[in-house]
């Protein structure tokens, strides 16, 4: 059945021989309800000759009807007017009419940016799930909060501004219509009066208010940290919008410099965000992300004193965190990042320059092009040296950039017999490689870093006292931190990867910060909470201003200001809050948008918390989750938020790429050359094939006129710059929005990447076609419909209803599971089967349409109106399984 199913998808109707071929009496009852098409009459030859001009006069007309499978543009709008002006899927709010006595489902989208460019197919992928999913839990009983809203601060909004010289406010507010309209226009079930935007003061008067408690609680400091400047963007950017160095947007240069930055102790969190983690319903990918992430380590802290060649005491101390204290005695010689606060006294003069430029040509690269553990390793000589305490041997210290400064103290101690990197470096700058760990089964590559565990070796010191030979590295570590820490020499040290947040950005569009600074002590000071929303001022000129300087230091009569407790004149911040601060808490403000006294009401928000289902790319798993919880779970502290963590449940969807490109090539005289040949592909031309030159032999594709060239065939990520966007405005145009969300759901799983094409969802446009045909009947010679159904009030029959429950039991579990493409497949067998049928009862029909209403809710909608039901179907019981019809065998009639 699954294979007459997937049938469906390019090749509708099935042909004969894979369908019972009905007898003659039941064909023509059949054609008369409209399930077969008329019986064809050949035409003597003459009438046949005399239409031909006809037919060639309607024949654009015939292939635009073939592809209009149901009258779905007179539906979809009427449905969607029926949806807004009764506003059927508004959620009450608590006291106003809803049920807590009711389960509660609270199903979210990731907030979307509303970009100039609008929707393409990819986008509706996750938003389609969430509303399957949304439908489904209304239908079975649920209390369902199902919002959208906009994550409408940040860099783009205003970098198009700009380009443009449109301000910010405008293009957002004309980005987030298109938006809107592209959304509803796809049947989405959101409940549009809780629709919230981070830019709109009423809401991020709340996001200040949190920064405020974060000030109180001491989690929000400023300090002078090393940022990724983008002089051309005139603002700092993130470590992951900077790719080889430069910005991920423009492709502008960035520098490492020092500033003055507002920073979150997300640090102070790093423990309870570590540990629960085990509690949520998270992709496992996900979560080893974010232990990476945050990469909680047990090691030792030492102390290295830093002397000159001879040994004499340059009255400096270097601390150094390991994860291996066991292996003190294979470091050969320290490394410091470029940004160590030490290296300019450690610099010799002999070395200063060469340390210098090394510092310049490091400022250039992100934190993530410097730990790439792909790239060579470089450094410099700093022209100093370090005294290892447990052997007492003289090492030099280097500087490299594959050592941060904001990890651990930014330096190491460099062993490189046991640590790949530090291996890497001591081999092309010729450094000392000493093995102090032995393998327990003896055997190792000597041209490569032992970094296991094993039984240490040439570790033991007279001078020092400290003897580990022979011990297991576990204990060596134990005794190594005694040791330090008995002699002053360090101690026992639990570290992270994670760093503190950066929270401040140098530009115009984004939330102000709430605070100001005295003229004469340059005190900072807090606005009082009812001084809340401190508004964004307008602003003509809001471009960089190339010195460092926020574009708000342009707004002079916003920026001079008086604080009122004291009356002593004083100025505002001028930096503006990153993108990520208005998309930390808007889950709750969902459940209770409107409230301009709190940010949520406490017993709402015991309802409607944790949101149980939460929808989005990967590309968000690491930050803004981190930042939600973070923040999360300071508002748990403050007793603002009855749960301990944001989101019970994590789905993220796949990509959904542009449609298959295949590449030619040819050689510099113009012949073929297979893609599979010997031959270096790279000089040779590149040709583009169009696909109905293209032609699939086994696992390959050839050329249809030459099967023996081989062609590349990919499909690539939709982007403009390789124009394979599809705009979802011209699949709805062309084919109906239920079309494209049958078809987004039918192409493959849900979490997988899926490649777009036209073909797939020509037959899925024909699948909705056949159901509207088989409940209401063949169009009329005008090529509109009746009213009403085909269907009948016969009691229907026990293989009906055996069919019926199968289609119920699989569509019922493959929702729950979320494994929407098979519950689509159950969804097409069954119209198979109904087709065969001699009737059509109403109440196996009516079952049906309400299997079908979450994937296709304006058809649905439709069949259900013309089945007598003046109401909507949104909130109708979904069907339920009769185990007994389960159990019915297949009833095979006979002959």
């Amino acid at each position: 059945m699954m294979a007459l199913a997937l049938q469906w998808q390019l090749q509708l109707p099935l042909p004969l021989p894979l369908q019972a071929r009905p007898p003659a009496r039941a064909a023509a009852r059949r054609r008369q309800r409209g399930l077969l098409a008329p019986a064809r009459r050949v035409p003597p030859l003459r009438a046949r000759c005399c239409a031909g001009e006809a037919a060639a006069a309607d024949a654009g007309k015939a292939q635009a009807a073939a592809r209009r499978a149901y009258p779905y543009d007179e539906i979809e709008p009427r449905w969607q007017r029926h949806w807004e002006e009764h506003r059927t899927f508004r959620t009450p709010d608590i006291g106003e009419g809803l049920d807590t006595s009711k389960p509660k489902c609270y199903i979210l989208d990731m907030f979307p940016y509303p970009s100039g460019a609008g929707l393409h197919v990819g986008h509706p992928l996750g938003y389609t799930a969430t509303d399957i999913l949304s439908r489904f839990k209304r239908m079975k009983g649920f209390n369902v909060l199902h919002p959208m809203g906009w994550d409408a601060f940040g860099l783009p909004a205003e970098q198009y501004a700009i380009e443009t010289g449109t301000h910010p406010k405008i293009t957002t507010e004309r980005n987030i219509e298109r938006f809107r309209t592209q959304l509803k226009s796809l049947g989405f079930s959101y409940d549009w009066d809780r629709e919230i935007s981070t830019t709109e003061p009423a809401y991020y008067k709340w996001t200040q208010w949190i920064f405020l408690q974060l000030l109180k609680r001491g989690l929000a400091y400023q300090a002078e940290v090393p940022v990724n400047w983008c002089p051309a963007l005139g603002t700092v950017l993130a470590n992951e919008e900077v790719v080889d160095g430069v910005s991920e947007r423009g492709g502008y240069p960035v520098i490492r410099k020092p500033m003055r930055q507002w920073m979150l102790r997300i640090t102070s969190y790093a423990d309870r965000l570590l540990e629960d983690l085990n509690d949520l319903d998270w992709p496992e990918s996900i979560k080893e992300m974010q232990r990476n992430w945050i990469g909680r380590s047990k090691g030792a802290e030492l102390v290295f004193s830093a002397v000159d060649k001879e040994g004499h005491d340059l009255g400096a101390t270097l601390l150094v965190y390991t994860t291996r204290p066991d292996t003190i005695f294979g470091a050969t010689y320290l490394v410091v990042a470029p940004e160590h606060v030490l290296l300019s006294s450690l610099a010799s003069e002999q070395q200063r320059a060469h340390v210098e430029e090394y510092r310049e040509l490091a400022a250039r690269k992100s934190e993530l092009e410097r730990t790439d553990l792909q790239k060579e390793k470089t450094g410099v000589f700093s022209g100093s040296y370090a005294k290892n305490p447990a052997t007492g041997e003289i090492i030099p210290i280097w500087v490299a950039d594959y050592v941060l400064g904001s990890y651990g103290t930014g330096a190491i101690m460099a062993v490189p017999a046991h640590d790949s990197r530090d291996h890497e470096f001591a081999v092309k700058y010729e450094l000392p490689i000493i093995k102090v760990v032995s393998p327990p089964n003896g055997s190792c590559d000597p041209a490569e870093a032992y970094a296991d565990d094993g039984i240490m070796i040439n570790s033991s010191s007279t001078s020092s006292g400290l003897d580990i030979n022979g011990m297991l590295s576990q204990d060596a570590a134990k005794k190594v931190i005694a040791w330090v820490e008995s002699n002053g020499f360090g101690k026992k040290k639990v570290n992270y990867k994670l760093r503190d947040w950066l929270f401040a950005r140098q530009r115009y569009w984004g939330e102000p910060f709430p605070v100001s600074y005295l003229d004469d002590t340059n005190e900072m000071v807090p606005l009082s909470e009812d001084e809340l929303p401190l508004t964004l001022p307008e602003l003509d000129d809001f471009t960089p201003t190339g010195t460092g300087e926020p574009p708000l230091t342009k707004a002079t009569n916003w920026v001079r200001t008086t604080e009122p407790l004291s009356g002593k004149p004083a100025r505002r911040e001028t930096s503006t809050m990153p993108q990520w601060a208005g998309s930390c808490w808007y889950y709750l403000r969902f459940m209770d948008p409107k409230n301009s006294n709190i940010l949520v009401d406490k017993a709402k928000e015991r309802y409607w918390g944790p949101v149980d289902i939460y929808v989005g790319g990967a590309e968000h798993s690491v930050l803004h989750l981190l930042y939600a919880r973070f923040w999360h779970k300071v508002l748990y502290d403050m007793g603002v938020v009855s749960t301990k963590e944001p989101f019970k449940c994590l789905i993220n969807q796949g990509l959904i790429l542009g449609e298959v490109e295949y590449t030619a090539y040819r050689d510099s005289e113009g012949r073929w050359v297979s893609a599979d040949s010997d031959s270096s592909l790279i000089d040779l031309y590149q040709e583009k094939v169009p696909a109905d030159k293209v032609t699939k032999v086994g696992d390959h594709y050839v050329l249809r006129d030459d099967p023996n060239v081989r062609l590349n065939a990919r499909a690539y990520k939709m982007s403009k710059s390789r124009g394979n966007v599809i705009n979802p405005d011209d699949v709805v145009s062309e084919y109906g929005a239920d079309s494209l969300r049958l078809y987004e759901m039918f192409m493959g799983p849900l979490r997988d990447s899926k490649t777009w094409s036209t073909g797939g969802i020509e037959g899925v446009h024909r699948f909705l076609g056949r159901t509207w045909r088989l409940i209401v009947g063949p169009p009329l010679p005008g090529g509109s419909y009746n009213d009403g159904t085909t269907t009948t009030e016969d009691e229907p029959t026990l293989d009906q209803l055996r069919v019926l429950h199968k289609c119920i039991a699989k569509v019922t579990e493959e929702i729950n599971e979320t494994r929407f493409n098979t519950a689509i497949s159950a969804m097409m067998e069954f119209v198979n089967a109904a087709y065969k049928w001699e009737t059509q009862p109403k109440s196996v029909t009516e079952s049906f349409v309400l299997l079908l209403s979450p994937f296709a809710p304006h058809l649905a909608e439709e069949l259900w109106f013309r089945l007598g039901h003046p109401q909507s179907l949104a909130y109708e019981q979904f069907p339920e399984v009769t185990m007994k019809y389960m159990l019915l065998q297949h009833i095979i009639p006979c002959c």
